[in-house]
């Protein structure tokens, strides 16, 4: 596919509406629209590669309440013929099919891979993959599953969505703590993964979010590990011009 003229390709990750509480999570999600507002005029596609809320359940009849103004500007974005896909991550693995349905935007559920301009892109929010981490893994196929998901539905919705955005509240990414710094390409699981996979495939950028590292880092061969950072601490957002992917910040 190739860009059009003065139009890029956008991607962002990591928003998780919802904490640490009300006030704080408007007014994330207004900055947010502001920006979506922004970046409108000169976007052709818009990817937005999962995390973006902390908890996010789907009932057949019940999707959790609040968001309003993230999903009433998607949706105006989209009826303006603005293209948009979206990514599950880790805390919002459970979005099924609201966001295409009431939307128009498709939801992934695992990586995809897409091409601009002669430029090689792998997305995905990045959870589970490289090597180790087993538990989450077997986790991950645990509630992932119909069976699983199937019985979560025959909680209240208060209950199910309540308890959910309990345990998504004990991690260390929310909280006072800081997030690790870069670890070296020995320890950084997603690294090992860019690597492992330039030996089989010809990837231009590999583009994540869930290490809420706001990053770039040069791979063998010219190629490019980007990390879309998160709107918590960053407010980064990837962009393609059609000729060069780079990070850049929300001020």
């Amino acid at each position: 596919m190739q860009l059009p003229q003065g139009k890029k390709i956008y991607f962002a990750s990591d928003f998780h509406f919802g904490i640490p509480d009300h006030a704080t999570s408007v007014a994330r999600e207004k900055r947010v629209c502001r920006w979506l507002d922004e970046i409108a005029p000169h976007a052709e596609h818009l990817f937005l590669v999962g995390d973006l809320f902390d908890t996010w359940f789907e009932y057949r009849n019940v999707v959790p309440r609040g968001y309003t103004r993230f999903l009433g500007k998607l949706a105006q974005l989209r009826d303006n013929g603005l293209q948009i896909d979206a990514f599950t991550g880790n805390h919002d693995l459970w979005m099924l099919d609201y966001l295409h349905t009431e939307l128009g935007i498709p939801v992934h559920h695992g990586p995809i891979q897409r091409e601009w301009n002669g430029k090689k892109f792998f997305i995905a929010h990045g959870d589970g993959l490289g090597p180790g981490d087993t538990g989450y893994k077997i986790l991950k196929t645990v509630l992932r599953s119909p069976l699983s998901q199937w019985l979560y539905r025959r909680v209240h919705p208060d209950t199910g969505v309540g308890v959910a955005s309990w345990f998504s509240k004990l991690g260390p990414k929310h909280a006072d703590m800081p997030i690790k710094d870069f670890q070296g390409p020995e320890k950084e699981m997603l690294v090992q993964f860019c690597l492992d996979t330039l030996k089989r495939e010809d990837i231009d950028y590999f583009v994540f979010g869930h290490r809420h590292l706001a990053l770039e880092y040069p791979l063998p061969g010219n190629k490019l590990y980007v990390n879309l950072g998160d709107w918590i601490r960053y407010d980064s957002y990837g962009e393609f011009d059609g000729e060069t992917m780079r990070l850049n910040y929300y001020k």
